[in-house]
């Protein structure tokens, strides 16, 4: 599996899953451009990148709630490559809340950051996907098929992206762009405890993972990474509007 020559734009590549999917498409020739809102940390991301192959990555921060920020990203990318070959759309959020303790505040939010980010920035790539074949990867979630309660906004925004996903795929099979998903169960990240879970409580959700999951642990951001690559690469040629559960099980199982 080789990217060389590609180009690669991966969002919230600044930790977890973003972080890890850019250090493995350094790792395989790819060139970047990695953004995410916190500079420091992208940077960590891109001189580690830049260990792996000597190609440094082009560094883009910004918000992708913000339309000004969406446009500068996708513009300083084709700007600096002149080209885009694959779209990571990764960035995203996490929150608890159920219908009688959630708020329109909250579902804007999660809306806005896990799928119309999604859609605008996708709006602004395909006409430089469509020029080099390009294909799409769409981080989802098990969320997105499976229900779960006290994550309500979430849920919904995931099930969004895998009918996006399926919607885009139909419509720019025909231009020969693919689009695809990966649907990760629980992964060891710090989303959760970024968005205020105790280390207490998240070492026992972790713990969980022994019975949620038939594999009986948690993924790690690597699993998903080559995951994503597999679906961005040559290898994966004949697939498209697909979801696939990187997910341990998880997606499989229900009570007893």
């Amino acid at each position: 599996m080789s990217f060389h020559s590609k180009i690669v734009l991966i969002t919230g590549a600044s930790s977890g899953i973003g972080a890890a999917t850019a250090i493995h498409f350094s790792k395989l020739g790819a060139k970047l451009a990695l953004t995410g809102r916190n500079l420091i940390n992208l940077q960590k991301v891109a001189d580690q990148c830049e260990k792996s192959c000597s190609l440094k990555p082009l560094v883009v921060t910004g918000d992708l709630t913000n339309e000004d920020d969406t446009k500068r990203i996708l513009d300083s990318t084709i700007s600096h490559y002149n080209q885009l070959d694959i779209l990571v759309n990764n960035a995203g959020i996490l929150e608890n809340g159920s219908i009688e303790s959630t708020s329109l505040d909250q579902y804007d939010r999660v809306m806005n950051a896990n799928v119309r980010s999604i859609y605008h920035l996708t709006m602004l790539a395909v006409p430089h996907l469509v020029k080099t074949k390009g294909n799409i990867v769409n981080v989802s979630s098990v969320n997105g098929t499976r229900s779960f309660p006290n994550v309500l906004a979430y849920c919904m925004s995931k099930s969004a992206v895998d009918q996006f996903t399926r919607c885009v795929a139909l419509e720019l099979a025909p231009k020969g762009v693919r689009v695809n998903s990966v649907n990760p169960g629980v992964v060891v990240t710090n989303l959760l405890t970024r968005q205020g879970m105790s280390q207490e409580d998240y070492s026992q959700f972790l713990e969980k993972t022994k019975f949620t999951h038939a594999l009986g642990r948690p993924g790690t951001v690597e699993e998903v990474a080559k995951a994503i690559a597999f679906l961005a690469s040559d290898d994966a040629s004949f697939t498209t509007g697909d979801s696939v559960f990187i997910d341990g099980g998880r997606h499989a199982m229900c009570p007893r």
